[in-house]
């Protein structure tokens, strides 16, 4: 029967449904299904373990746990890779490659980069319900080390301390949600880098709606000598590439630092009662040094405001501690005006505002947020100091300010964050204000600020030198000088960088080294970088070797590279689960855009994310999902990650949808069929110091252990140990039963696995495959396709085989079918009897193999009902069941005495054929000997002819089975078998019909003797 085609929302439900059939459930963090590209709104080795003791499983949720070793994972992720895979396949359906490829912007992939980032964040909002406090927690003692400290060190979000809060959240953690969110801002990364490297032309551009994406100012923006600050910076980010890259680099640096700081206002309270004073109005300010100075005012009756050089005010108004002499007043400049010092209370709480004032302008909040945060604490003029640097999408600052004073200002504003203020804050916001460097770098003391520095530093000095350019005359005389106190630059002797040297160069950089190091960070950099394939190439070479560090991986070769530094980049593993599948992804969008990621050495470390992302949604159970993601691959590549992961489905119908699947995305399924095979032999070769080819079978008993000519046979001398791998190959060759079609392969392949079990000494494996996947079944499930109608073959009229049963031993052998070419393919051919023939000629090595093992079984069968029956020779139920056992075995030597292995297709398999032939045909034919012997006994003397019917047909002229026997060097035992079973015809015949003894004694098992 054809597989059931499987429409793609029904694929998807069923897997859903699946996912909620196990025990192990997370309902609480499944996350609404709606995050979609339609729904614009809506935000290592496979190597197996030794021996060990048995676990025990208390629950059904251990046994599922057991199961999938990366359940626990799965269930902690929810639905997230589910809604990924969704949004990647509705994606594939709506857009042809070729339309992907034409297209060339980034406009056909950004509704499929907003989907994923609408996934991250849904996750993030559900994590903040449960860790959101204990996160903004850990922010606030952080911030609060930053301002009674200088030198502020990173902190690894994986220091993070675990949660206090005494639940388990469903195995969530504070770190998943930070993790959640720096994903989130790296998709959005992303997106505006996408933005800036594929553009979309100026027509469409005025298509888009606001929320598809940024939109970069037109370049017909008219600016003339009276144009307002917005109107020239528009005009400047529309004319300047690198300009507009820059700007958009800074604004999503805000973006991530307003979602990834401590709140202000929390932090701010926090440090009231630190700062020694309350809250209101009156509790800010510089509050204790006001006080000292009305206390002056008071013992002296001032009427004035306080001078430096007023008598007595050297000695009397000085700091608590008496050791500094403290400001006469309060104006904003007066610290660097007089060189006096403020209350200790005071300088923290002075530290606490710049820092607060540092943060608004680090993180772009608008100007309103910052004119009323500073008038909450009457402290207005520090709020017109950053106005004029606020470089908002509104940039509504007052025309008052014109070209000259902004110009002007920014100047100035960098001379302070060289020479003046009195925290490094202070300067650090002169310097964002101004781009002066090294006052900003001096507080950076993360990735993104000093991120943030550079870009910052390097947009404003573009733009300053943009306005020279173009409005000379608007530019200060003072400027246009190259001496006085405006002549020094806002780098400090740096140069200006490229993006890909400033990310370079934050790796190496001390204070930033380790953070850069860290997966996300070196994700980050690569895109802002634009060098996403060198970041892939560099890691996919590295994964590869972390996966084989401490064993050879099955699932990503080592790959050896000397253009790979070893000490800057800090390697992902295949533990890295989140990673794999947020790179994977990436480079599908890559991808859709006609990115070329190389070849060779490159496409494959590239590539090798995707291997691993398959093997963990393999591990994790959700094996509907992987041609999806292994249809990306390049083609060889896509056929041996499938390869690898098909042993793991087992079910039925799991692999009616997984052969569906394949079809679908255009994957070869019987190539991907044919390598799992290939690769799991390729595993298990035949030991090393195996040096013959095909080893002998061993059936008999060993000489040195009886005395008889006859010897007789083992017991349980197949064995009964199958190893997984076996396993795996046998599982592996169901899947062919599925292929409408494909006669010839299926036989060969079932050949070559026949083969590998006789090599490897894996009888007790064939014969699980001789009866699991039998060739009547095969012939059943293949027929209809290839003849009309369903047909058992091997109940058909073969050529060896009579229609009442068994042909006689004496019965010439019927010559075999010439060869004939035969198409195989998956169309229905004409039934007649040649091309039936032509089936069973094609079957003829695979019926030929999967008799001896059909063979062997019915011999291991016997020799246990020969020992029932000798303990109890007068139970005739145990007599009964004894002779059926002789009797299959019997029917079952019959294609091995006539004609076996003897249709080779040419000189090659001629002679690995005589290698089976020799190492099998002469112990089961002294084998079956030895059954005919014993059996006579119980089983009536007339079969005693048979053995003498197997001794004619040896002897016949021209016989295959002499010639095999005397190059095995096995005849002369033949021979002596025969003898054996005539001297007991001579017995049989000497004596009543009903009598079993020799010499008054009861003839017992092998007694006879030459």
């Amino acid at each position: 029967m054809p597989p059931r085609q499987l429409h793609q929302e029904e694929s998807w439900n069923s897997l859903r449904r699946s996912e909620a059939s196990g025990e192990v459930s997370n309902d609480d963090f499944a996350y609404p299904e709606d995050a979609s590209i339609d729904d614009d709104e809506s935000d290592h080795g496979t190597g197996r373990s030794g021996t060990a003791s048995p676990p025990v499983y208390q629950t059904l949720s251990h046994v599922h746990k057991a199961i999938h070793p990366l359940q626990a994972t799965a269930d902690r992720v929810g639905k997230q890779v589910e809604q990924f895979a969704e949004n990647l396949d509705r994606y594939n359906q709506n857009n042809s490659q070729k339309q992907k490829i034409l297209s060339r912007n980034c406009r056909c992939v950004l509704p499929l980069v907003n989907s994923y980032q609408n996934i991250a964040r849904k996750t993030v909002q559900h994590l903040q319900t449960m860790h959101g406090s204990e996160k903004q927690r850990e922010l606030v003692k952080e911030a609060r080390y930053k301002i009674r400290s200088r030198s502020v060190q990173y902190r690894s979000s994986r220091d993070s301390t675990p949660g206090s809060d005494g639940e388990d959240h469903n195995l969530t953690t504070v770190a998943d949600l930070k993790r959640w969110e720096t994903e989130e801002r790296t998709w959005d990364l992303l997106s505006r880098m996408l933005q800036v490297e594929y553009p979309v032309s100026e027509s469409e551009r005025s298509q888009m709606a606001p929320q598809e994406g940024i939109i970069r100012p037109g370049k017909t923006t008219n600016v003339h000598p009276y144009s307002t600050e917005k109107e020239v910076w528009d005009s400047y980010l529309a004319l300047d590439d690198q300009a507009w890259e820059r700007h958009t680099v800074i604004e999503w640096l805000k973006r991530s630092a307003n979602d990834s700081r401590a709140d202000i206002q929390q932090v701010v309270q926090q440090l009231e009662s630190d700062a020694d004073r309350g809250s209101g109005l009156q509790a800010h300010s510089w509050l204790y040094t006001r006080e000292a100075i009305k206390g002056q005012k008071r013992l002296r009756s001032w009427p004035r405001a306080f001078e430096p050089d007023d008598p007595g005010l050297e000695t009397s108004l000085m700091n608590a501690e008496k050791t500094e002499a403290l400001v006469t007043q309060l104006d904003p400049d007066v610290i660097t005006r007089q060189g006096r010092k403020l209350e200790k209370q005071d300088l923290y709480f002075e530290r606490a505002i710049w820092l607060a004032c540092w943060e608004m302008v680090r993180r772009g909040k608008p100007w309103e947020d910052v004119k009323d945060w500073c008038a909450e604490r009457v402290e207005q003029w520090r709020a017109a100091v950053m106005q004029s640097g606020l470089r908002t999408a509104s940039m509504d600052t007052p025309e008052a300010a014109n070209w000259q004073s902004r110009f002007l200002w920014r100047k100035t504003c960098a001379i302070a964050a060289k020479d003046g203020g009195i925290d490094d804050y202070e300067r650090a916001v002169y310097g964002v204000l101004s781009g002066y460097l090294p006052s900003v770098q001096h507080v950076s003391r993360s990735w993104d600020d000093q991120l943030f520095a550079h870009y910052n530093a390097f947009l404003l000095h573009s733009f300053d030198r943009y306005i020279k350019q173009n409005f000379v005359d608007r530019v200060p005389s003072a400027l246009a000088s190259k001496d006085g106190a405006f002549n020094f630059s806002t780098f400090a002797g740096q140069r200006a960088l490229s993006g890909n040297q400033i990310v370079e160069k934050l790796k190496l950089a001390d204070v930033t080294k380790e953070e850069a190091r860290e997966p996300f960070k070196m994700l980050q950099g690569s895109l802002i970088a634009k060098n996403f394939d060198g970041f892939t190439f560099a890691q996919g070479v590295k994964l590869t070797q972390a996966a084989n560090a401490h064993d050879s991986s099955k699932i990503l070769p080592r790959m050896e590279c000397n253009a790979v530094e070893e000490s800057i980049t800090a390697p992902i593993t295949m533990q890295d689960y989140d990673m794999l599948r947020l790179i994977t992804h990436i480079i599908f969008v890559y991808q859709d855009l006609g990115f070329d990621f190389g070849e060779g050495d490159r496409l494959f470390a590239t590539e090798s994310f995707i291997v691993a992302y398959v093997d963990y949604l393999s591990k994790a159970g959700k094996q509907q999902l992987l041609p999806l993601y292994a249809s990306r691959l390049s083609h060889q590549r896509s056929i041996a990650c499938l390869g690898r992961q098909l042993p793991l489905v087992q079910q039925h119908d799991e692999r009616l949808t997984m052969i569906n699947l394949m079809r679908k995305y255009g994957i070869d399924v019987p190539s991907v069929l044919l390598m799992q095979l290939e690769m799991i032999i390729r595993d298990t070769p035949p030991k090393a110091d195996n040096s013959i080819k095909y080893p002998n079978l061993t059936i008999l008993e060993p000489v040195s252990k009886i005395d008889a000519q006859v010897r007789p046979i083992q017991g349980g001398f197949i064995g009964v140990e199958i190893t997984d791998d076996q396993m795996d190959l046998i599982h592996g060759f169901e899947w062919y039963l599925l292929l409408e079609g494909y006669w010839q392969q299926t036989m060969a392949v079932g050949v070559v696995i026949y083969k590998h079990f006789l090599r490897s000494h894996g009888l007790a494996a064939a014969r699980e495959m001789s009866q699991v996947v039998t060739f009547s079944h095969i012939s059943l499930s293949k027929t209809h396709a290839l003849l009309g109608r369903t047909v058992d073959l091997s109940k058909a009229s073969d050529p060896d085989v009579g229609e009442d049963g068994p042909a006689s031993p004496v019965k010439k052998r019927e010559s075999r079918l010439k060869g004939h070419r035969y198409r195989n393919s998956a169309s229905t051919i004409q039934p007649s009897n040649d091309e039936r023939e032509i089936l069973l000629y094609q079957s003829r090595t695979f019926r030929d193999l999967e008799s001896l093992f059909f063979a062997l079984n019915a011999m291991e069968e016997w020799r246990y009902f020969a020992d029932q029956v000798q303990r109890q020779p007068k139970d005739k139920s145990i007599s009964a069941a004894f002779k059926r056992a002789f009797f299959e075995v019997v029917g079952a030597m019959e294609p091995l005495l006539h004609g076996w292995l003897l249709s080779p297709k040419n000189d090659a398999e001629a002679d690995e054929f005589k290698q089976i032939r020799l190492a099998c045909l002469p112990e089961v034919i002294l084998a079956y000997n030895s059954i005919l012997n014993f059996s006579s006994y119980y089983a009536g003397r007339e079969i005693l002819k048979q053995s003498m019917a197997l001794a004619a047909l040896v002897a016949e002229e021209d016989s295959d089975l002499a010639s095999c026997l005397m190059e095995a060097d096995r005849m002369a035992e033949l021979v002596d078998s025969f003898a054996v079973a005539a001297k007991s015809m001579i017995h049989a015949e000497a004596r009543r019909p009903s009598e079993k003894v020799k010499d008054g004694k009861p003839l017992g098992l092998w007694s006879a003797k030459g």
